[in-house]
């Protein structure tokens, strides 16, 4: 009975050990530094997004506003960003296919909306390209009868948006990699 107790507390004292060990190993992503070098936050309100290119007042117009406006307040937070170390250009495709179709009216009731998105970050002072890499998102949505054309159009739009931020969200995520690890 001792000894099952003893080898318990042997164990027990072996975990915390280990555990003191790597506790010093761990910094969290965007902890600021205390050696004075640039935390990720700083690095990445470094990156410029210029507007990306698309054909004025279209819907892809729109969307390019979207996941540009969701990747700045992702990047920057409520600032507005500091002088430009990178430059991340974007551009994307968008897609819709019909997910059920009725059989009575042969129009779609469920779609699914789709972004296929190609990014490059640029070194602003060099102009070389660092990282480059791709991403999408599908999301779908309901499509109601064919005479509520305005929640038919805003179940498009609100798709939309939710690929546009989905986007946002995994370019970030890569980019604070990359400012992390440095590749």
């Amino acid at each position: 009975m001792l000894s099952a107790r003893i080898r318990i507390a042997a164990r027990l004292l072996a975990v915390a050990t280990l555990a003191g060990l790597t506790a010093g190993c761990f910094q969290p992503m965007y902890a600021e530094h205390t050696d004075g070098t640039p935390g990720l936050r700083e690095k990445l309100m470094g990156v410029d997004l210029p507007p990306i290119s698309k054909a004025n007042a279209s819907r892809e117009a729109r969307v390019g506003v979207e996941i540009r406006n969701a990747l700045a307040f992702k990047l920057y937070g409520s600032a507005t960003g500091m002088p430009p170390t990178h430059r991340l250009d974007i551009r994307f495709t968008t897609s819709k296919s019909s997910l059920i179709v009725s059989a009575l009216t042969g129009l779609p009731t469920s779609e699914n909306y789709g972004i296929d998105c190609q990014y490059n970050l640029i070194e602003v002072v060099s102009g070389k390209s660092v990282m480059t890499g791709s991403t999408f998102s599908r999301v779908s949505y309901d499509m109601p009868g064919s005479y509520q054309r305005f929640a038919r159009n805003r179940a498009i739009r609100d798709a939309e948006d939710r690929a546009a931020n989905e986007i946002a969200e995994n370019i970030n995520t890569r980019l604070a990699a990359f400012f992390t690890a440095g590749s």
